[in-house]
């Protein structure tokens, strides 16, 4: 069944707003009394869209976790858009996606990255992921996180192994030879099938709540000490270099007019280097 370009705008539109509204409510649930402080941002044309980030700082649970949900479009500048599926042409684009990155304040527990996304040039297609940073190993945990998001891949005929790589080969640094956390999976350009990538794209999103509470769940009382807090500090230092010098969706969104202090929001509140 072909389906309409405006129509899969709209639904993925409000897709995005509900999931956004969903992983708020629940990590308020988790912290038992903070809440989100919410911040709306527009383009410099109106007519481009903009966004809703909504940040959460200084928590039982969470150190910060922003939740970003932008709706843009506009033209990208030339000597991005080859980078771009079917943006060659004129570089028109239209794009919607949340993103979310989790840095914990019990160095036990991982930071957690999450984003999906629907983007339309002359091509449209879904992007996205789940990839998890601890600075401890825990084998258990680990086998949890791919269990749970294998299961995923599974229900929806998607290819585990080939997600599995691309984010092994994604979050990797190149410079320090070594990858920034356990991964997780990754996916983008998925043009085939709209309606199948559309239902996939829904599970992860809805993955991604119950695997975060469910890491919580199992860490959030597990003791730490002053030196797993510094362990963690440098951990996140690796963070700070992908997020800066890789990122896609930083890139995408610094080319695209996107707001800069929604795009830096992945950063952690306090990292070191040696």
């Amino acid at each position: 069944m072909k389906i309409n370009i405006k129509i899969k705008k709209e639904i993925t539109d409000n897709w995005f707003s509900f999931l956004q509204s969903q992983i708020c409510k629940e990590f308020e649930n988790l912290e038992k009394g903070i809440k989100f402080k919410k911040r709306v941002w527009n383009k410099q044309k109106i007519s481009e869209g903009g966004g809703t980030s909504f940040l959460l700082t200084k928590g039982k649970i969470f150190d910060k976790v922003g939740v970003n949900k932008s709706t843009v479009s506009g033209k990208f500048k030339k000597d991005f858009r080859a980078k771009i599926l079917g943006a060659n042409n004129d570089g028109k684009y239209w794009a919607s996606g949340i993103s979310v990155v989790a840095h914990m304040k019990n160095p036990k527990i991982p930071a957690i990255h999450f984003n999906t996304r629907f983007i339309v040039t002359s091509k449209d297609w879904f992007g996205g992921g789940i990839d998890a940073t601890p600075t401890f190993d825990d084998i258990k945990e680990k086998k949890l996180f791919h269990k749970m998001l294998k299961d995923i891949c599974i229900k929806n005929k998607k290819n585990y192994q080939k997600y599995k790589k691309l984010c092994d080969n994604y979050f990797y640094l190149p410079h320090r030879n070594e990858p920034r956390g356990i991964g997780g999976i990754f996916f983008d350009y998925e043009t085939n099938n709209w309606i199948k990538n559309f239902k996939f794209v829904r599970d992860v999103g809805l993955t991604f709540i119950d695997l975060t509470k469910e890491i919580v769940r199992r860490k959030k009382n597990v003791k730490w000490s002053k030196n797993d807090k510094e362990k963690q500090l440098f951990k996140r230092g690796r963070y700070v270099e992908f997020n800066l010098l890789y990122d896609r969706g930083t890139k995408f969104g610094l080319n695209s007019g996107g707001n800069v202090e929604s795009i830096l929001m992945s950063l952690p509140p306090s990292v070191k280097w040696k």
